[in-house]
């Protein structure tokens, strides 16, 4: 195993030492417990937007912090729920008065702790929503239900500007409701990934082989298959997310084609003119596009694509200014 680490135990800690030096116009980070919050942090009169989960899927959710986006972040240990403690003094951090909305991922660590959390803020307006737009398998080793992945980058994009122009805790909820409602995704792994401190490979696959539906912390997925061309890998992702909403010829949709934190992005882009060309082929309208690296799941080679059916608001949301370590936008 070859990474740019020194201890594996102080392997986030030194990550967000080393965001906070980057980027400390933008965020300001604490340790003990750890968590992140948006430099102007707490905005007076403004819904806050918290989100977190295991370390290893940068630049989710930290590089998402800042302004149009979210409010706070609580890193946990890598592919670890934050716990209770991270996610409460976040919450109490960046509480402005207006309400606090906690998008959770659909893992069961993620929604006890976060649970937990908004029960110990107290006097804290908490809501909570549940992103789980994996179809690839209902239950896995950490969900009940299915996982919530790439939907989760979508909404707090969307939400968050929902957020920064003043809507109140009520309407954002309702919207990251609907964004959840309308966003399906499925992932495929060409390799799998190491957790600095475990030394050894998540899964196993063979120099011929790809795993089809795996989730973001480096577990296996729906089947294992011999590998295929591009195009054909693509089918096999694209057809069970269009079935499942399902999307219908003339749906106005967002196509994301995500990289998993190993893959180039020659090859992503080879992955977004497939996708793009299948649904053209059904009728299904691409209105906006994401590609890259956005919710990874450490050093794995392979790809997620999400599919979100669009409506005017959700673009005009899209579209409005964001300004995070790792997302600028218009501003």
């Amino acid at each position: 195993m070859k990474k740019l680490i020194n201890d594996p135990e102080n392997v986030v800690t030194e990550a967000l030492r080393g965001m906070e030096l980057a980027h400390g116009d933008l965020i300001r980070v604490h340790f003990d417990p750890d968590y992140i919050v948006r430099a102007d942090a707490p905005v007076q009169g403004k819904v806050a937007i918290v989100s977190g989960g295991g370390s290893g899927h940068e630049p989710m959710h930290g590089g998402f912090v800042g302004h149009g986006m979210l409010d706070a972040a609580c890193p946990g240990a890598v592919f670890t729920s934050p716990t209770p403690d991270q996610v409460q003094a976040a919450t109490e951090a960046v509480d402005g008065g207006a309400g606090i909305l906690h998008i959770v991922k659909n893992y069961t660590g993620d929604i006890a702790n976060f649970e937990m959390a908004a029960e110990l803020a107290g006097d804290a307006n908490v809501r909570a929503v549940v992103i789980n737009d994996d179809v690839a398998v209902e239950d896995s080793l950490y969900t009940a239900g299915r996982r919530g992945v790439g939907g989760t980058v979508l909404a707090e994009k969307i939400c968050g500007a929902a957020a920064e122009r003043g809507d109140d805790l009520d309407a954002v909820v309702a919207l990251c409701e609907r964004v959840n409602a309308n966003v399906r995704s499925m992932g495929m792994a060409l390799t799998s990934c190491t957790v600095p401190h475990a030394g050894e490979p998540t899964f196993e696959l063979g120099e011929d082989e790809m795993e089809i539906g795996i989730g973001i912390h480096g577990e296996p997925g729906r089947h294992r298959v011999q590998l295929e061309p591009a195009d054909q890998i693509v089918e096999r992702l694209l057809t069970p997310i269009v079935d499942d909403l399902p999307f219908s010829q003339g749906d106005r949709t967002l196509l994301f084609v995500n990289g998993m934190g190993g893959t180039p992005q020659i090859e992503l882009y080879i992955v977004y003119r497939a996708a793009a060309t299948m649904l053209a082929d059904r009728g299904i309208t691409v209105e906006r596009s994401l590609v890259g690296d956005w919710i990874t799941s450490l050093e794995m080679a392979g790809t997620s694509i999400t599919l979100l059916k669009l409506d005017d608001e959700m673009i005009d949301l899209w579209d409005a200014p964001a300004h995070t370590p790792a997302w600028r936008q218009g501003r």
